[in-house]
């Protein structure tokens, strides 16, 4: 592929724009098996393109200052020159970042030569706040879109890594999206909290093909932890793919600490089947999120008061639009997570059983809270 033809799979005009923001977020909560945060007191990192020129620098600038997290082929391909730019694309009306991989002569760094990759990351060098350790709980997102005719071998092309520094297991990254060929060809959810992988859902491909989608994904690290990813349609909001589980084992024992990847890492094993190659992203975002306190359920929840029937035994939840929230945390006057599944039915919280007291119901959206309630049982 001429770098004269790189945008030719999109029919859009060079250039790009890099943005880095840190500010104060506002909600954080976390208990026992289901994890909702306040965003109140993280700091939130955004990558994003804004224009042609210095485009490796301004990724270093967000992930790592004065590092290098970008992972490319420039080694063997120095004709061609940087495996990511910066391009405008009509459909979101702004630059993006565009990720190149060539079926040949490129290779993974010049170290590995049965793969390709053209990544970034954050790494050892980056600052604490983008690297994981046990027992946080850190919120990505991106957007992504797939050429129409994108390829896929039956080895793997990987688009996003969760992967461990440290411990036995630090080979093989915990999670991973990956596109795989099949019939129809595959996106794939992989995980392992070792070194064997398993699928834990999938999707046909041509769903992401040719479409910007925005992906959130929130991950609780610790053996007893949590995982939720949603990809949606830019253009329309449809969901195309979800995974939420909320007591699964997300760390990698003997870890340090845990990052993300994202771009094109592919096998060439099956080399027939691939082709050059452009992946473009936008918008990365990474924020660890902080733990609500009781305080500050009640400070959210002053205006929002829910009526308790004692005749019936119930507090009703039917003013609440179903569509405006994903999943229901309910937290006592001291801040404990009460196991609330036998006590939810048809938008309607049994009290039954409830002591007296201050009780907080948090409606979530990817594990944070969009509004919060409050009720009290006096006797």
């Amino acid at each position: 592929m001429s770098r004269k033809s790189t945008t030719s799979f999109y029919n859009c005009t060079k250039q790009t724009t890099l943005k880095t923001f840190y500010f104060r977020p506002l909600l954080k909560v976390f208990a026992f098996n289901i994890f909702v945060f306040n965003i109140l007191n993280a700091q939130k990192v955004l990558l994003s393109a804004n224009g042609p020129g210095k485009t490796y620098e301004e990724i270093n600038n967000a992930f790592a200052p004065g590092r290098d997290v970008v992972e490319v082929p420039d080694c063997v391909h120095t004709e061609f020159g940087r495996h990511i730019e910066e391009v405008y694309d009509n459909e979101l009306g702004k630059y993006v970042f565009n990720f190149l991989v060539h079926k040949t002569p490129d290779n993974d760094r010049c170290q590995n030569f049965d793969r390709q990759r053209v990544e970034i990351k954050t790494y050892g060098g980056s600052p604490n706040n983008l690297k994981a350790i046990q027992g946080e709980t850190v919120a990505y997102s991106w957007k992504f879109k797939l050429p129409q005719n994108f390829k896929v071998s039956k080895n793997f092309t990987h688009l996003h890594q969760i992967k461990s520094v440290g411990g036995l297991y630090s080979s093989t990254p915990m999670v991973t999206l990956t596109a795989r060929k099949a019939t129809p060809d595959q996106m794939e959810l992989r995980y392992t909290a070792t070194n064997m992988q398993s699928t834990l859902k999938k999707a046909s491909l041509d769903l992401f093909r040719g479409q910007w989608v925005r992906v959130t994904e929130v991950i609780k690290y610790d053996n007893l932890g949590g995982y939720y990813i949603k990809i949606s349609r830019v253009s329309d909001g449809l969901v195309l793919f979800n995974y939420n589980i909320s007591a699964m084992d997300m760390w990698q024992d003997g870890s340090s600490f845990t990052r993300p990847k994202w771009g094109i890492y592919r096998s060439i094993k099956s080399l027939s089947y691939l082709r050059d190659e452009q992946v473009r992203f936008a918008d990365f975002s990474i924020q660890e999120l902080i733990p609500l306190s009781v305080q500050d359920y009640r400070a959210k929840s002053t205006n929002n008061k829910l009526k308790v029937n004692n005749s019936k035994g119930i507090v009703s939840l039917k003013n609440i639009p179903k569509n405006s929230y994903e999943e229901i945390e309910l937290v006592d006057e001291n801040g404990k997570k009460i196991a609330h599944t036998r006590l939810l039915r048809k938008q309607k919280i049994t009290i039954s059983g409830l002591k007296k007291g201050d009780y907080y119901v948090s409606f979530l959206v990817a594990k944070r809270p969009v509004s919060i309630y409050t009720f009290t049982i006096k006797n």
